[in-house]
């Protein structure tokens, strides 16, 4: 789930970022972004454009901006034609130079935006990066509650009512920080990191049923929130089955997969005067743990292991032993 990124969208959200004015009228129709890539048209200036992408963004640096100051008019009006051959959404100008005025007459008669920016080309075009790579991302919602517990994005899972919002409560009670509840708003900022925030309509808030809807701000403070964080464990919740086989041991390591990632995933089944809070603070930790190459389960298997064996050949020496 994608939302569509516009040249109208992205110059509003970045107005203030990106330090800019706009210097031609910009369209009332959509232009669509295509593409997260950014292009520097220096070579395409001058008649080269075989590898250059079509429909992406361009910046127009101080290099650019020299060359076309050694054309005469004509050949300016030429230079960027050939640019916008390639049919970019936008053309953005930095460090706040000054524009020839048929580059604006051109621009204004393809119906373009020209945008200029008192940033440097490299900081314009790191921010527009940082901005399209996340607007592009793949995104999903899921039904939970993310917290940070000790440092560990763990994501609650389960059926509606089955205590979610009241463990991240006593979370956050203890310390810990809450970063979204009912609807988790998930984004792949990497091949394996899944960043996790609040919807801005719910933000911070918490229901307790029997007692409403809470503001957890308000309420803890700035401690008791964060804005968005990486999701690294989902606890799974749900009613203490007496036929079902849960593991004790924590051998079999269980996943569950979010926009193709494969997160780990615990069951923690659920009955009265059961310690929540405790138990969850423990899967962080131990998840930490085991990120520093330490399994407690494997470290004691392989001891219960080496104990049998090291009975085993003791009990042959004896029976072997005539003395």
């Amino acid at each position: 789930m994608n939302q569509t990124v516009t040249i109208q969208r992205l110059c509003e959200d970045l107005r203030e970022p990106l330090l800019c004015e706009l210097l031609t009228d910009m369209p009332e129709e959509d232009l669509i972004v295509r593409a997260a890539d950014i292009h520097r048209p220096g070579m395409a200036l001058m008649g080269f454009a075989e590898n250059f992408l079509h429909r992406r963004i361009q910046v127009f640096g101080e290099s650019e901006m020299s060359y076309l100051a050694t054309l005469d008019a004509g050949g300016q009006r030429t230079a960027v034609a050939r640019v916008l051959e390639l049919d970019p959404p936008v053309i953005f100008i930095a460090m706040d130079q000054a524009v020839p005025a048929p580059i604006l007459e051109i621009m204004s008669e393809r119906k373009l935006p020209l945008v200029r920016s008192s940033l440097p080309a490299v900081d314009l075009l790191a921010e527009l990066g940082r901005h399209l790579e996340k607007a592009f991302s793949p995104c999903t919602e899921t039904h939970g509650t993310l917290v940070d517990v000790y440092g560990v994005g763990l994501l609650f899972t389960g059926r509606s009512g089955i205590g979610k919002s009241e463990c991240a409560l006593d979370l956050i009670e203890r310390g810990h920080r809450l970063v979204a509840d009912d609807i988790v708003e998930m984004t792949l900022r990497s091949d394996d990191v899944i960043i996790g925030r609040y919807r801005d309509l719910l933000r911070h808030h918490l229901e307790i049923r029997g007692v409403g809807v809470i503001d957890v701000q308000g309420i803890f403070g700035i401690r008791g929130i964060r804005m968005q964080k990486r999701v690294e464990v989902e606890v799974q919740l749900e009613e203490w089955d007496d036929a079902a086989d849960y593991e004790r041991m924590g051998l079999e390591n269980r996943y569950t997969e979010i926009l193709g990632v494969s997160i780990p995933q615990v069951v923690v089944p659920l009955f009265p005067g059961k310690n929540i809070t405790v138990i969850c603070e423990t899967i962080a930790l131990n998840f930490m743990l085991k990120v520093y190459g330490y399994d407690a389960a494997e470290a004691l298997n392989q001891r219960i292991i080496e104990t049998m064996q090291s009975s085993s050949r003791l009990h042959k020496y004896l029976e072997q032993d005539r003395e």
